[in-house]
């Protein structure tokens, strides 16, 4: 097989609600998944929808081995219990595993904790932290306070990605005039032309990369990818 083809692999550890909707949807769009937790009722549920899913303590070296979870391109862990969360990151790294994706899914109650979780995982090895309350509440909150903002997605604790009609005075004009990446340092990544209004809007071409001399017209949809005070800059 072709090495660019190549399937890529992927671990989840921790079958509870974030776990199982990540493995679950990376096996839908064809990835290789192994499914991992230390409850044999999740487990079952899991072999139920689909993929690979064993019950082991994701803190035991040789168990893990067992499974070939070394050889995977990435690792999710999605784990209640903090302490073992660390301590799975940690293995995982240690196993050579690239990229290790943490889930915090249950943060502490005292201010200033989720900082400390962070810091932690960091120390281990983790490559990304997520903390899915706290992206979900950024969502929500940047989507009711602009209204040009049709969905937000961060990316980092700075950057984020977001699907934005610009403004009238943006209109018919090209990308090389507005000099948006050079006055607002946002990147336009796609432009999705759309027809009709309401209920009735469909999106009827979509430009990927557009290129300095496309144009914006009323009622496109630009996939920009910027900090946020910069969207947020572009948009007012």
């Amino acid at each position: 097989m072709d090495k660019e083809k190549k399937m890529r692999k992927f671990a989840v550890i921790g079958l509870g609600q974030f776990g199982t909707v990540v493995a679950q949807s990376l096996i839908e769009r064809g990835a290789e998944v192994i499914a991992v937790d230390i409850d044999a009722k999740l487990v079952d549920k899991f072999k139920e929808i689909a993929g690979i899913a064993v019950k082991l303590d994701s803190t035991d070296e040789e168990a893990l081995k067992s499974q070939g979870i070394e050889q995977v391109d990435v690792a999710i862990v999605s784990i209640g219990d903090f302490e073992t969360s660390v301590l799975t990151t940690a293995l995982l790294k240690q196993l050579g595993i690239s990229t290790v994706i943490t889930v915090v899914t249950r943060a502490l109650p005292n201010p200033g904790s989720s900082q400390i979780q962070k810091r932690i995982l960091e120390l281990v090895g983790a490559n990304r932290i997520i903390f899915p309350k706290v992206e979900i509440g950024k969502k929500l909150a940047q989507n009711l306070l602009m209204s040009n903002v049709l969905d937000y997605v961060p990316i980092s604790e700075k950057y984020s990605a977001a699907e934005i009609r610009l403004p009238k005075p943006f209109w018919n004009k090209t990308i090389g005039e507005l000099k948006i990446r050079q006055k607002y340092k946002v990147n336009i990544l796609g432009i999705k032309k759309t027809s009709g209004e309401g209920k009735e809007e469909k999106i009827r071409k979509i430009n990927y990369l557009p290129q300095p001399d496309d144009v914006i017209e009323k009622g496109d949809i630009l996939l920009a990818v910027g900090e946020e005070k910069d969207i947020e800059r572009l948009l007012k």
